[in-house]
């Protein structure tokens, strides 16, 4: 295939994948039977991605009970009362608050890597947390003996360790999840809070050199929880510009739920620079029909006119299952979607003369 094209990265838990972190968070199952259940799955995971004739893999966060906190895992000192995101169904998602520091990360992502390495010798991508997302762990009201400053200058160290840890271990790919992007622009519709993780991701990527800063990525998309999202009525246009400012070789737009692609793919050309790689999102998770591969062929073929081909990839607008307590798409639906990616990437290709 001619055109790159990649998942990005979550996958449903199995019911016994998710039985196992219920009973495991209740005490009634060991660390090491809960581990080889989820060993089990990502084996599964891997092994079905590469019978679809997937060119990258994931994981699927089989390992991860959220996307957004694993780094949290195993962390004394947090309070329940953090910061709250709401989704246009009503439901919400609340983070932890940090009440004391320094922080340390007591997960990373190098260990969901090197145990999928264990299982498929083909390219794996690892996904991991971006530092502004677990900049909101900070609390409005501050910690005693313990400076925002502080907790910024920690983090960056720690979300540097982390990334350069999932290089040395050979990912394809280290994708940051920033999906906080848009929602920022809902929160504070003056752009601050924006620049602001903009700036803080950017402190972290400047840390690398061209050539590893060619293998990282950003993906951006409005939420995708519980078939429903936290910021799709936010303009594109207005975050994309500052999206671009981020100092990674590849981006990951969520497309496919988009309204108006054809604008939001305008505004990409527009902010477009030579030598970075745009996959656009041509599956909607939160869609419950299962996308022909003929659809998905027309979404890439549109996108072909905004977006040079040699700087063009496919990649689904979002993971499946950020949380895994997210049963609202089926693993045979989340691969059959995954199906119809590759294969409408393919005819395209054809179509494209590649």
């Amino acid at each position: 295939m001619t055109i790159p094209t990649e998942p990005i990265g979550s996958l449903p838990r199995s019911p016994a994948l998710r039985n196992a972190f219920a009973e495991h968070a209740a005490g009634n199952l060991g660390d090491s039977e809960l581990a080889r259940v989820q060993s089990e799955a990502v084996a599964d995971t891997l092994a079905q991605l590469e019978k679809l004739g997937s060119p990258v893999l994931v994981d699927g966060d089989q390992g991860k009970p959220s996307s957004l906190t694993y780094p949290l895992t195993g962390l004394a000192g947090l309070a329940t009362d953090g910061a709250v995101i709401p989704f246009a169904d009503g439901h919400t998602r609340q983070l932890p608050a940090l009440t004391g520091g320094p922080f340390r990360y007591q997960v990373r992502a190098e260990t969901y890597l090197r145990a999928a390495r264990a299982h498929t010798s083909c390219p794996v991508k690892q996904t991991v947390v971006a530092p502004s997302a677990l900049s909101l762990l900070y609390p409005a009201n501050g910690i005693d003996g313990y400076s925002r400053e502080a907790f910024l200058g920690d983090l960056a160290d720690e979300a540097e360790a982390e990334i350069r840890g999932c290089l040395d271990a050979g990912a394809h790919r280290v994708q940051l999840d920033f999906t906080e992007g848009r929602l920022s622009l809902k929160l504070d519709p003056s752009g601050g809070l924006l620049n602001d993780f903009v700036a803080l991701n950017n402190k972290v990527l400047d840390r690398f050199a061209e050539d590893e800063r060619a293998r990282l990525g950003v993906h951006t998309d409005p939420g995708a929880d519980q078939d429903s999202t936290h910021s799709l009525d936010v303009d594109y246009t207005g975050l994309l510009p500052r999206l671009f400012q981020l100092a990674v070789g590849s981006f990951y737009l969520q497309l496919a739920s988009e309204p108006d692609p054809a604008r939001v793919l305008q505004a990409v050309a527009d902010q477009l620079r030579p030598g970075t790689r745009v996959f656009i999102g041509v599956i909607d998770p939160t869609d419950p029909r299962v996308e022909s591969p003929e659809e998905v062929r027309d979404r890439v073929l549109e996108a072909a006119r905004y977006i040079p081909v040699d700087q063009l990839g496919t990649c689904d607008d979002a993971g499946f299952a950020p949380f895994a307590d997210d049963t609202s798409t089926s693993r045979e639906m989340a691969f059959a979607k995954i199906e119809a990616r590759l294969r409408g990437t393919e005819l395209a290709a054809q179509v494209l003369g590649l």
